[in-house]
């Protein structure tokens, strides 16, 4: 199962942090991450394309999987190992069809019947969010809390769950036992870039210790 490997799931943000994917991803792998999204809102595509180029050679090096958000053409175009959809991408079951039943497929969802709907597609994870409020987005969907993150993994069972949104150090242990297998984080790590290797390691220590009851 993907998230018995890993228990964090960083996504880049060259907004954020002023720097590169690839330099991102050498930051985060050097912190102990095997599992990036590249996440991308304001580059063109053709930028976005050379910059995951770029992204999937430095993460071959370091045995990293890579996983791209939104854009499947990418994907397909550069074999990353997969891709992430929201919920106006294209549908699940298209991106399978395209990317093959070995890559990785995520899905964003926002409340318990998206998630519940999401279950049921071709996908190999869901994500649930945001948790807590955040500043990574600016139309971010309501809060789901904590309550509303168990009441998802009541009605998916086993199925693969990401939490994202508002996840930091101080409270990335209490969403995973609430119910998530991994968690989706950006700013916690990403808000210094001259920290990021050090702030992905420290997170790994505090979650490392919890393993997935799925």
């Amino acid at each position: 199962m993907l998230f018995r490997e890993t228990r964090i799931y960083p996504l880049t943000d060259v907004r954020l942090t002023g720097l590169s994917h690839s330099e991102q991803v050498v930051r985060l792998s050097n912190g102990g991450a095997n599992l990036i999204q590249l996440r991308e809102k304001n580059l063109t595509p053709g930028e976005f394309f050379k910059q995951v180029e770029q992204a999937l050679r430095m993460a071959d090096e370091r045995n990293v999987r890579i996983v791209v958000n939104d854009r499947v053409d990418i994907a397909l175009a550069l074999r990353a190992d997969g891709v992430h959809l929201g919920q106006k991408d294209l549908p699940a079951d298209a991106a399978r069809r395209l990317l093959g039943d070995s890559a990785i497929i995520g899905v964003s969802t926002h409340n318990l019947e998206q998630a519940r709907q999401a279950s049921r597609l071709p996908v190999t994870y869901l994500a649930i969010g945001p948790i807590f409020s955040t500043s990574s987005k600016s139309d971010s969907e309501p809060v789901v809390g904590l309550e509303g993150l168990r009441r998802v993994r009541d009605a998916i069972g086993d199925f693969p769950l990401v939490a994202i949104g508002g996840i930091s150090h101080e409270n990335a242990r209490q969403v995973l036992e609430s119910g998530a297998d991994a968690v989706a984080v950006i700013s916690a790590l990403l808000a210094n870039p001259n920290e990021i290797t050090e702030r992905t390691n420290r997170l790994l220590a505090i979650v490392q210790t919890l393993q997935p009851d799925r």
